[in-house]
């Protein structure tokens, strides 16, 4: 009878350390992070993380405080892999990087054959060199939109999630105690960004939307599955540098000028695509899309600013009169229904348009 060859002994702080990883749901096996990217009919771009330790993806969302302050923790309970070796794989394609010290790595390709719109999954492998071996593997979409006669960037926080990010006490009270299923949106604003993703199209080929913001990457899957449950148009989230968990308290606080960047490489990416800029007035939006203005002369048709913050009140009218100043509608809104309304005055979206808006996707 064949001997059994001896099972390698697992050490006590080997089994503790397992035990406690379960306890929080985060694995130390390295992971591949990918995030959806965009491209047009000649060009893609990607990006991700690779982490050493990350949480596990939720299962529930219940109201229990305790329960919904640790899941938040846990987003930033994150090591990150500096260099890495990462190789993207798309059909035919191999592109290969390493990532950066925060573990961020980016691909950007172009294709040969003209694309059509709609999302491609891509590839994404962590692996040796010398070996070859890889580590970990992720799973990504590049979404190519259909190029209608609008597309949409809207911000995140006091945009159309309700944040209170000019209030970091409060910004952290809703972070640490609701969850994506229990934070709200804002009165309407599913309404207007329904009839806005289907403005001047249909439900087959909707508008395209990009949610720029000033958030982490830590909040990646908070944030896509808010918009998943109330039922938002889905898109392209570009949010900001992955911040570790005793950072946890600055969360938001971003330097904004890496969102003008941010969204200029979406300018530059459709040429001929014409933008309308959704924001608020409780940071920086009205300095960053007036700059955005002023950058890219008669790309922008309109700018929506939620108005939450009065503190702020009479820069954000100067920053107006610069947008407006260059020939571009502004609305300055507390209710989304003002907003709706001043769609349907400037012709955005039509009252005759017969949609059904509870089926829009990019």
């Amino acid at each position: 009878m064949p001997i059994a060859p001896p099972t390698a002994k697992i050490s006590f702080f080997d089994r503790l350390e397992k035990k406690l990883l379960n306890i929080f749901r985060l694995t130390n096996e390295p992971v591949v992070k990918v995030y959806h990217g965009y491209g047009n009919v000649s060009q893609m771009i990607v990006f991700g993380h690779v982490f050493s330790l990350s949480p596990l993806p939720r299962k529930r969302y219940r109201k229990n405080f305790w329960t919904n302050t640790f899941a938040l923790l846990r987003s930033f309970m994150v090591v990150r892999i500096a260099d890495a070796n990462v190789r993207m794989v798309w059909g035919g394609t191999v592109c290969e990087t390493t990532t950066a010290k925060d573990g961020f790595f980016r691909f950007e390709w172009k294709h040969q054959a003209a694309m059509a719109p709609g999302s491609y999954k891509i590839q994404v492998q962590y692996y040796s060199k010398e070996t070859n071996a890889v580590f970990a593997t992720g799973i990504g979409s590049v979404i190519i939109p259909f190029v209608n006669q609008y597309s949409f960037i809207s911000d995140i926080d006091d945009t159309f999630l309700v944040s209170h990010s000019s209030n970091i006490r409060k910004r952290l009270y809703v972070l640490l105690t609701k969850n994506a299923h229990s934070r709200k949106p804002f009165e309407g604003v599913v309404s207007h960004y329904k009839l806005l993703a289907l403005a001047q199209t249909t439900v087959t080929n909707p508008n395209p939307f990009f949610y720029v913001s000033s958030s982490e990457w830590n909040l990646y899957d908070f944030i896509k599955e808010f918009t998943r449950k109330n039922e938002l148009p889905e898109g392209v989230f570009l949010l900001s540098q992955i911040k570790r968990l005793a950072e946890v308290w600055k969360t938001g606080a971003t330097k904004h000028s890496t969102k003008f960047m941010r969204i200029a490489r979406i300018f530059e990416a459709y040429p001929t695509q014409r933008f309308v800029l959704l924001g608020d007035d409780s940071q920086q939006d009205p300095i960053i899309y007036a700059g955005i203005v002023t950058h890219f002369p008669g790309r922008v048709i309109s700018v929506y600013l939620r108005h939450v913050y009065e503190k702020n009140l009479t820069n954000v009218k100067e920053e107006i009169r610069k947008i407006e100043a260059a020939g571009v509608q502004v609305c300055h809104f507390v209710h989304s229904k003002e907003a709706i309304e001043h769609s349907y005055r400037i012709g955005l979206i039509q009252k005759n348009e017969e949609h059904t808006t509870s089926q829009v996707s990019v």
